[in-house]
């Protein structure tokens, strides 16, 4: 069996250092190793639609600014397929299918899609496209039979949703749906990182969020304005690095050469930690450090960016040309899919034959 992945992001807006150290700086590393047959990357624009109806050009203007940070951190489009949702029609066929293979009851036990509603206010008027997020998710990965689906540690519920409908499906009709299994961030900090308010998740619409595209200053701004601990007022004050954002962020950025690089009185994270907790290390002084940190990061992906910014078309003809390629291969599914399903009228010469034979045997 060939090795496949597909993973995506929702095109509402730029990628930050979640979406970064969530999933794509994994994804490029994934893409480089050579251990994989094949690998898509999807701007879900069609489940970004579920709600932002009202607002399609919100989700039409991110498209590029999607492309652009994908290519930026350095997803290659000569070994990764990039494609757009809404542009794979049998994705809608095969949602619409494997609707049939999932009970309301079951979608509103999602933890992830019970999360999302309550973030989003939508309370008793849910548009149905966002309910049915799961089914969709579901869909795209099945499509490119992905037998390695890399994600955050927010979206478990939803590919344990997906296997539930493989097995479903499989035990129904016949195997014919790949099983995936879900690759989470190795560095534990990175399976959630909070928002720059010490808010549980990032998130774009909470404005809590250090984009990859933001300037050097924009970044030192938000890092010397970080939730900490707010019990460490004075300099001489023990402090907490459980649930402050400034250590948590170190946790998931941070390696040994950096300390001896911009703070060479410490070996490494832990002697930092420990000073703080026992008091004497101050705030500025630690965020100053994660500053450097981060702008040593992102300086690469920022520039790269500013390059691929001049080129705009170029990056919709690559769009276009990896919509070609994700066609094919969700059209080949497709196929398999209903002729499991004994929907392949047309292509089953034994089924009009018997028909044929039924009626002349009546007269």
């Amino acid at each position: 069996m060939e090795k496949i992945i597909l993973t995506g992001d929702r095109p509402t807006g730029k990628l930050h250092i979640g979406h970064y150290v969530g999933s794509l700086k994994r994804r490029v590393e994934l893409q480089n190793s050579g251990e994989y047959d094949k690998i898509f990357i999807m701007i879900a624009d069609a489940q970004a639609l579920t709600d932002n109806a009202d607002n399609p050009e919100k989700v039409r203007q991110n498209i590029i600014e999607v492309a652009l940070d994908y290519m930026a951190c350095g997803i290659d489009p000569e070994k990764t397929t990039i494609f757009i949702q809404s542009q794979i029609p049998e994705l809608c066929e095969l949602t619409t299918f494997y609707m049939n293979l999932v009970t309301v009851s079951r979608l509103q036990r999602n933890p992830t899609v019970k999360s999302e509603i309550k973030m989003r206010n939508f309370e008793a008027s849910i548009p149905v496209g966002f309910f049915n997020y799961p089914i969709s998710q579901a869909a795209d990965i099945t499509a490119f039979k992905a037998t390695v689906v890399p994600v955050g540690e927010d979206q478990m519920p939803m590919i344990e949703q997906t296997k539930e409908i493989v097995h479903k499906f499989n035990a129904t009709y016949g195997e014919t749906l790949v099983d995936p299994k879900i690759l989470l961030p190795d560095n534990e900090a990175c399976l959630r990182l909070p928002g720059t308010d010490g808010k549980a998740k990032m998130s774009k619409s909470l404005n809590n969020c250090i984009y990859l595209s933001d300037s050097e200053e924009d970044v030192r701004k938000k890092i010397m304005s970080m939730y900490t601990d707010p019990d460490h007022i004075k300099v001489s004050d023990p402090g907490k690095v459980e649930g402050n954002t400034v250590f948590t962020y170190l946790d998931a950025f941070s390696r040994p050469e950096h300390f001896e690089k911009y703070l060479p009185e410490y070996k490494n994270l832990d002697e930092l930690k420990a000073h703080y907790m026992r008091g004497g290390l101050g705030d500025v002084k630690v965020k100053k450090f994660l500053n450097a940190v981060m702008q040593e990061e992102l300086a690469p992906i920022r520039a790269r960016r500013k390059e691929l910014e001049q080129q705009i078309p170029q990056i919709y003809k690559i769009l276009q040309q990896g919509c070609q390629v994700a066609r094919a291969a969700a059209a080949q599914t497709m196929k398999e899919v209903k002729d499991a399903m004994k929907i392949n009228y047309f292509d089953d010469a034994a089924l009009i034959a018997e028909q044929q034979q039924r009626y002349q045997d009546a007269e």
